[in-house]
């Protein structure tokens, strides 16, 4: 589903090259769920960010389902994410001044396909029925980490992108959120996550580290190399 060849990025700060990726080819095929590794710094969010099409490589190609993002126009590239990814963050990134409820619908904006009918299975089943009204302001860290991942969701897309989803959760909340990204695993979606976390990495099919910027390895779980 994805496909990483020979990317590299080389960003510049102060004068200096700062190269954040450095010739990553690996691929992810459609229904696995691969979580990416490494230490601070060495590339994890890079890598993710340049496989949603939202970082464009110095050199290298992203394919997506077969199609190249970065050749694509802004526009289009645009309107294959909205289609076929939903994006789970760290920070949440839900917008302060809307309710739950139009946080959750807000992808369609953006040209995503899911309805109202859809947003509210998908509050319910993530035990937000009863806050549809409340803004994230009102609700505890575990409630956003949800409306983030019910918003990735609207659109029932074929992946998702996780960047450390459960970072700023205590293990509970941690372990919720884990268990509905394996549910959409299990009904045949694809899973790339970058964490630092043992919990949410060991959801994980496989297990890609990096080192600055390089891969280093690539195993699959219970291989003695896998972690």
């Amino acid at each position: 589903m994805i496909e990483l060849r020979g990317v590299s990025k080389v960003y510049r700060r102060g004068g200096e090259e700062v190269r954040a990726l450095d010739g990553v080819s690996a691929t992810v095929a459609a229904g696995e769920f691969v979580a990416v590794r490494g230490p601070s710094g060495c590339g994890k969010s890079t890598l993710l960010m340049a496989a949603a099409g939202m970082a464009r490589p110095s050199a290298g190609q992203v394919l997506l389902d077969g199609e190249d993002l970065y050749a694509l126009s802004p526009s289009r590239r645009a309107a294959v994410r909205a289609e076929k990814a939903g994006f789970v963050f760290q920070m949440f990134h839900l917008v302060p001044y809307l309710s739950v409820w139009e946080n959750i619908l807000a992808p369609r904006l953006a040209g995503a396909r899911g309805t109202p009918e859809d947003a509210r299975e998908i509050a319910e089943r993530l035990g937000l029925a009863g806050r549809l009204r409340h803004r994230p302001s009102e609700l505890s860290t575990g409630e956003r980490q949800r409306v983030a991942l019910a918003r990735a969701l609207l659109s029932r897309p074929k992946l998702i992108l996780a960047d450390e989803p459960i970072g700023n959760l205590d293990p509970e909340n941690g372990r919720a959120v884990m268990d509905y990204l394996a549910a959409f695993h299990a009904q045949g979606g694809t899973v790339l996550l970058v964490t630092h976390d043992d919990l949410a990495a060991g959801y994980a099919q496989r297990t890609i580290r990096l080192d600055h910027g390089r891969l280093c390895d690539d195993a699959r779980a219970g291989d003695a190399t896998a972690g």
